[in-house]
């Protein structure tokens, strides 16, 4: 019998670590089967939503916004991956990109819930540093902009992984969602026609990557901005080259290599799905290897 609000917080997590980890196999059984992937739509929605009142009801508990921790902050981040996960499918519904973005949901409840202590799930008053209005602008923005990301690095690899033998045309950075139009000119007095191209499944898979990159690199850009006014508000700095920090700036510097590669067109095929996978591991040790260190101003602590 749940008697007390951290049992029902944590139950919460672990009805949502259940449906995440049932769709999975559905997802990948649909992307095989060629059907549609309706019921894991609608289990990483109702996933979401007990998130979501995970969220709500461990704000209530503590009396501060649910991002003050590791536990906290991957219940969030878990949150954020399945909503992006949602958006994108709304956008293109496919069982590929649930396939794909599901097991990011799955690994980060699955870690709150069954890899840290008691002492880090339970919730602790504020340290005095994060106290401020700018907590939930800051790390609420970052921790979307690295859902956003995490999700299009992993379309990125899907890109890697499906139809390798065929040719990959960059088409993501024109007009429209499926994004592209080829103007051919008519025989008869010069005059244009513009006519639609049907994408293919790694064109498509390429064009939701590409967007839900450059949505997550905005809020990154946005985030960081904000951190840094916080900090100097905080430390009367604006940058302290804290370890969390440089990887940050790495994290920016690599997907604005990505981004750079495909507004230019430098770059043809999947080499851009090659650097976003790079970005994928930099965000990994950006957001989980600097707490294994236990070290720096931004360290939710050393769990080992």
């Amino acid at each position: 019998m749940i008697n007390t609000p951290f049992e029902l917080v944590t139950s919460l997590g672990f009805a949502a670590f259940s449906l995440l980890l049932l769709a999975m196999p559905l997802a990948f059984w649909a992307v095989s089967s060629q059907s549609r992937a309706g019921s894991v739509r609608v289990m990483v929605a109702i996933a979401n939503l007990l998130l979501t009142a995970q969220l709500v009801l461990r704000w209530w508990q503590s009396g501060h916004f649910p991002i003050s921790n590791l536990y906290e902050s991957l219940c969030f981040l878990a949150w954020a991956c399945t909503l992006t996960q949602l958006l994108v499918e709304r956008s293109w519904p496919y069982p590929i990109v649930a396939a794909a973005a599901t097991p990011m949901g799955l690994g980060c409840i699955a870690f709150a819930s069954f890899a840290l202590p008691d002492q880090l799930q339970t919730a602790a008053p504020l340290v005095p540093a994060l106290r401020s209005s700018w907590l939930v602008m800051h790390v609420s923005v970052i921790m979307v902009s690295y859902a956003a990301l995490l999700v299009g690095s992993v379309l990125s690899l899907a890109v890697l992984v499906t139809d390798r033998d065929e040719y990959l045309e960059l088409r993501s950075s024109s007009i429209g969602s499926g994004g592209y139009r080829r103007a051919i000119s008519a025989t008869d007095g010069g005059s244009l026609e513009l006519h639609s191209v049907n994408l293919s499944t790694t064109e498509q898979l390429d064009s939701l990557s590409y967007r839900t990159i450059t949505a997550g690199f905005l809020l990154l850009t946005v985030g960081i901005i904000s951190g840094a006014v916080w900090a100097n508000e905080a430390w009367g700095s604006y940058w302290s080259w804290d370890p969390k920090e440089t990887w940050a700036l790495i994290c920016w510097l690599v997907y604005a290599a990505y981004l750079h590669t495909r507004l230019t067109r430098g770059w043809q095929g999947r080499k851009p799905a090659l650097v976003a996978v790079i970005g994928l591991v930099v965000i990994a040790v950006c957001y989980i290897g600097v707490n294994l260190l236990g070290i720096g101003l931004h360290s939710y602590g050393w769990f080992f």
